[in-house]
């Protein structure tokens, strides 16, 4: 197994602990996984390109990691407040049915045998970046405090981002059945 794959594979053994610390309210070292795994979304990213070790294995498992750990995260967080701060209900609606629809999406293209190249657009990735500032900004609350205001300008910018990376990927889903049905 190659290094990204294995920084990958830690990310996805992370989560239920980040789950398990949550659950027992250890913020602190729940918010320290957490970093943690962010760096290890970094690095195997990173790595792949400089050492040339792009995987077809790692281009399923990055985004499973990602998805799990921050769907996972949105689901806690939105039970277990911080300090009296939670991810709201209406923002975990947007961010996991952008990914329940997007991996509808994925499903359907298999099963109509269309061909197609996972590559994350750019309003998905800047998805990722508010989604996962929006855990750290909560989790961090044990470590930091920010206005209140702030969380919820966050929230509002995440699931903005949210719903226009689920349009583009479900546009072009769309654009790559049309294009298979010629």
């Amino acid at each position: 197994m190659k290094i990204p794959n294995i920084l990958t594979a830690a990310r996805i053994f992370l989560t239920p602990l980040l789950v398990w610390l949550l659950l027992g309210n250890h913020v602190v070292p729940a918010f320290l996984v957490f970093v943690a795994a962010g760096v290890t979304d970094a690095l195997d990213g990173l790595l792949a390109r400089v050492l040339d070790q792009k995987t077809r294995l790692g281009s399923f498992l990055d985004p499973l990691a990602d998805k799990l750990l921050l769907v996972t995260s949105f689901l806690v967080l939105c039970e277990v407040p911080i300090d009296g701060v939670h991810i709201p209900a209406w923002l975990v609606f947007f961010t996991v049915g952008r990914d329940v629809l997007i991996l509808s999406g994925f499903f359907l293209l298999l099963l109509y045998k269309v061909r197609f190249e996972i590559k994350p657009l750019v309003s998905s990735k800047l998805t990722t970046l508010f989604q996962l500032l929006s855990i750290f900004t909560v989790l961090g609350r044990s470590v930091f405090t920010l206005p209140g205001w702030t969380y919820q300008v966050l929230f509002a910018v995440t699931a903005v981002f949210s719903v226009l990376s689920g349009w583009r990927y479900v546009s072009r889903g769309m654009f790559l059945y049309r294009q298979s049905a010629q």
